[in-house]
């Protein structure tokens, strides 16, 4: 999908999202208005991508768990939500037990270890901030954050433009 559908396919959702939040929420304060900027916007950029990357999918799964958003998900995905039936949730022991060894290993050379070590924390790093992406493989993850970011650069353009747009409409008064 080009750049500039891409950003007009967000506008609109996100527009629509805010317009669905304003017509149920008449009396907000500005936490809960701000709030509602961020899930329309999230909603919107996940709704562009169709379900078709990792990072989407979980976008809106995150935000269909509360359940007074889903409303708001399906007018502005144009899909349906499932309504998935809560699993038990089975407690296990994280305790790993160790057995002893009685033979030393080599010794790995120092830098490839430093080196392992900065990716192994990078990695994980990557995977908490893209959405979804804690079950992924390195690959998968690479595509999904370089998807990531180009759907957040469009979000972050459009906003920016509308937010000068509305500066050049209503002029900020200081008191």
């Amino acid at each position: 999908m080009q750049n500039t559908s891409l950003k007009q396919e967000f506008l609109k959702n996100w527009i629509k999202g805010l317009q669905l939040h304003s017509s149920f929420n008449k009396n907000t304060t500005i936490f809960e208005r701000r709030k509602a900027i961020k899930l329309s916007a999230d909603i919107a950029i996940a709704s562009t991508r169709n379900s078709t990357t990792r990072w989407s999918r979980a976008l809106i799964a995150d935000a269909s768990r509360d359940g007074s958003n889903k409303t708001l998900i399906e007018k502005i995905s144009g899909r349906e939500v499932p309504h998935k039936a809560s699993l038990g949730l089975i407690r296990c022991s994280k305790r790993i037990l160790k057995r002893s060894r009685f033979a030393r290993r080599r010794a790995a050379p120092v830098a490839g270890l430093i080196a392992k070590k900065l990716v192994k924390s990078r990695t994980r790093a990557l995977k908490r901030l893209v959405p979804g992406g804690e079950g992924m493989d390195e690959i998968s993850l690479i595509k999904e954050t370089i998807d990531y970011i180009v759907s957040l650069r469009v979000q972050v353009d459009v906003m920016g433009r509308m937010a000068t747009a509305a500066d050049r409409l209503i002029p900020f008064k200081t008191i």
